[in-house]
């Protein structure tokens, strides 16, 4: 595969054999050419896992202590006194029936998040076909199907994450921004962790968690020494 020239740059910065403590791993990222935008930091995971077994599904969510260092814009599908507490929560966008038509007929997706109420679920479960396919279905496993609407806002504006697996083994998860403090990142990525460490199943044996990898958006990949990552803060 032909690379462009920053990327070609950053890649003969470091040995791709070598795995480095997390520290390193993130100075290794600061050095490289930056692109035109703040790239997100993203972390790639290969897991032990057989997600084709439903027992070995890892899936799971976190909320990132400083954030993913971009904006959400959250929808809230509910009514009475939750389309307030959302409203109040801050949530861009609050209602019912008018969103769900919004949905189906005009294949609005213009938001990062939605969460419903349970009793919302009738209507809103009809949406499957447009918002599952985008990563947008509320679901009670990601906690954003609930009566306490409020904090599940919160949450999202703050930086929760949703992460899942996917059917080759690999999960990947934005955990901050470049420009983000060395501190920062470390920070996030440390919660990332601890997260996927507790979303273990317990039919999984062997080693669970394979490799772990630090990239940019437009960056090479930096292997991560997986004992000094995973005792972080032990």
């Amino acid at each position: 595969m032909k690379r462009g020239k920053r990327y070609n740059q950053g890649i003969a910065g470091f040995d791709k054999m070598v795995c480095y403590e997390p520290l390193k791993a993130f100075e290794l990222l600061k050095q490289m050419p930056r692109a035109k935008f703040d790239e997100t930091v993203e972390v790639g995971l290969n897991l032990g896992v057989d997600p084709r077994h439903a027992d070995q599904m890892v899936r799971g969510t976190v909320v990132l202590p400083h954030g993913t260092g971009r904006k959400v814009t959250v929808l809230v599908f509910a009514k009475g006194e939750a389309e307030k507490q959302a409203e109040e929560a801050g949530a861009d966008y609050v209602g019912a029936d008018e969103y769900v038509q919004k949905i189906s007929e005009e294949g609005w997706t213009e938001f990062d998040v939605a969460i419903a109420t349970p009793d919302m679920m009738s209507k809103v479960g009809r949406l499957g076909k447009i918002l599952g396919p985008r990563g947008l279905m509320p679901n009670p496993k990601s906690g954003t199907v609930t009566f306490d609407v409020a904090k599940a806002v919160r949450e999202a504006k703050a930086g929760r994450i949703e992460f899942r697996v996917d059917r080759t083994g690999n999960l990947h998860a934005p955990i901050g921004k470049i420009s983000f403090g060395t501190q920062q990142l470390l920070d996030n990525l440390q919660s990332f962790l601890d997260a996927v460490v507790r979303a273990k199943p317990s039919t999984v044996k062997g080693q669970y968690i394979k490799s772990i990898t630090l990239s940019t958006t437009m960056g090479p990949g930096v292997r991560l020494d997986k004992q000094a990552a995973l005792s972080m803060g032990k």
